[in-house]
């Protein structure tokens, strides 16, 4: 029987809890996966983005009609389309900050929005430019892990092992770009932002950023990384104490009462 369900995947299960020898036993009548007629949602069953996924996509998207320039509006909305089944249900990582149903999605909606307030700060950065290197940033995890709709990752891909979402994701924006026939340098500008967001060699950027907005984009992406795992630590943990060590970030959070 259990070789008729997949793996990672929601069952409706009927049975009666029994007691036997002094221990309780559930007594399976019945056992089907769970069809739409169920009526259930899955952000009740799994770990999730707080939103919902189809309001973060509206959210995205709105993101998206305020980039002015054709060419990075383009390259960007042609991407996030080709991907739109994905953006709703893939986590952020395997493991890591974000690794939730719609995580990817929360991560980059988050992140538009320190964006949006930061461009407020300093105008003159270039809104179409950042805005379209937060979308694109780590748009190629989507490729790099194998995940169910559940956002559970089961593995990374063979290109995910072999190359990783800062080379697939350069990639992938110049081939769009050259597809629909965008200035070069526009492409090149949102390709280096990929490349470099990691900032150092050692944390998988073969460049640093060079431009404004991409040393805007790396620390926006640390930031919401971080605040991510510390408010995932401080949810579990008592006001006056301090959380387990956060491994992410190498140490304990402390919750105050205030």
């Amino acid at each position: 029987m259990e070789k008729e369900f997949l793996e990672n995947s929601i069952l409706c299960v009927k049975a009666l809890v029994k007691e036997w020898s002094g221990n309780k036993q559930l007594s399976i009548e019945s056992i089907r996966p769970v069809t739409d007629l169920d009526g259930q949602n899955i952000r009740d069953f799994i770990a999730s983005a707080p939103q919902d996924s189809q309001s973060m996509y509206k959210i995205l998207h709105s993101y998206i009609g305020q980039i002015k320039d054709q060419d990075i509006y383009q390259i960007t909305s042609t991407i996030v389309e080709k991907y739109q089944d994905k953006i709703l249900y893939y986590p952020a990582a395997q493991k890591n900050h974000h690794a939730i149903h719609g995580g990817w999605l929360y991560h980059i909606v988050t992140m538009l929005g320190l964006g949006e307030k930061i461009v407020e700060v300093y105008p003159f950065l270039n809104r179409d430019l950042l805005y379209g290197g937060i979308i694109l940033h780590d748009i190629a995890k989507l490729d790099e892990m194998d995940a169910n709709e559940l956002g559970i990752v089961k593995d990374y891909t063979v290109e995910g092992h072999l190359l990783g979402h800062l080379v697939q994701g350069v990639k992938l924006v110049d081939k769009i770009a050259e597809s629909i026939g965008a200035d070069p340098e526009k492409s090149l500008l949102l390709q280096h932002m990929i490349a470099s967001h990691h900032y150092k060699g050692e944390w998988g950027s073969p460049k640093t950023p060079m431009i404004p907005e991409a040393e805007v984009l790396h620390y926006i992406d640390m930031i919401d990384a971080a605040m991510y795992d510390m408010h995932k630590a401080l949810s579990t943990t008592k006001e006056g104490s301090f959380s387990e060590k956060v491994w992410t970030l190498g140490r304990k959070v402390y919750r105050s009462s205030q």
